[in-house]
């Protein structure tokens, strides 16, 4: 699994690449991540990669020619069949476990980090595949979207997480929060872990699993099992 981040600040994204499972996954070519600087694809003495909006207002606009200059450029030195462009903005698709499910099924994931008031709307209709949004809220850029995308969809690649650890038990990943985990001590300032945890009976833990899980769900997110009416987000 491939990813090209486009952005104006590569250390953003650089620097959590040198710290737990996705460095262990990088160094093993498990995955791949490439940041762009988007300014080396501008023109002018200041490599200027934004200008004013036209029709006035405040704030600044990110110019198309740099960014279709770098995703094109990407593209050329690093083919890959399977490929997908996404531009990290609020005005996206919300970004979810079925979201990381299907991008995690393609072999290269280009991902543009907008920045001051967006993009050139010639961006969204002439260079990207797609938009994500990973919430109802504005951040100052979309680096940190872009490590989210990158986090979420690389635990679903096989191999970046561990033997052992089954990302099928994950929250969301059967459409309900996970079930309550315990670990040593088996008692701890007088609260017990339940018997049957203990009980070395596999069939009863699997069956306790499942009906916490859905107990889990519909004390915190009954949204999840399809009542909108209880919908805690609002």
């Amino acid at each position: 699994m491939e990813f090209d981040v486009v952005t104006i600040f590569p250390e953003i994204i650089e620097a959590p690449l040198t710290r737990t499972i996705l460095k262990r996954a990088i160094d093993e070519g498990i995955i791949t991540v490439r940041t762009h600087q988007l300014r080396d694809h501008a023109e002018g003495p200041r490599h200027r990669v934004d200008d004013q909006p036209y029709g006035g207002g405040g704030g600044m606009v990110m110019k198309p020619e740099p960014l279709f200059e770098a995703v094109e450029m990407i593209h050329a030195r690093y083919p890959r069949p399977s490929s997908r462009t996404i531009l990290l903005s609020p005005q996206g698709r919300r970004f979810d476990h079925e979201q990381a499910v299907r991008l995690s099924l393609y072999g290269r994931l280009v991902l543009i980090c907008g920045r001051y008031e967006g993009v050139d709307e010639r961006v969204r209709t002439g260079l990207v595949d797609e938009e994500i949004s990973i919430g109802d809220y504005v951040l100052t850029g979309g680096e940190l979207p872009a490590m989210v995308v990158i986090d979420s969809v690389s635990r679903l690649v096989p191999g970046v997480v561990g033997e052992g650890a089954s990302v099928l038990r994950d929250s969301f990943a059967e459409g309900m929060l996970q079930h309550p985990q315990y670990t040593r001590p088996a008692v701890f300032r007088g609260m017990s872990v339940p018997e049957v945890l203990m009980s070395g009976r596999h069939e009863d833990i699997e069956s306790w699993r499942r009906d916490m899980a859905l107990e889990n769900t519909r004390n915190r997110r009954p949204d999840l099992l399809g009542d909108p009416a209880t919908d805690r987000r609002r």
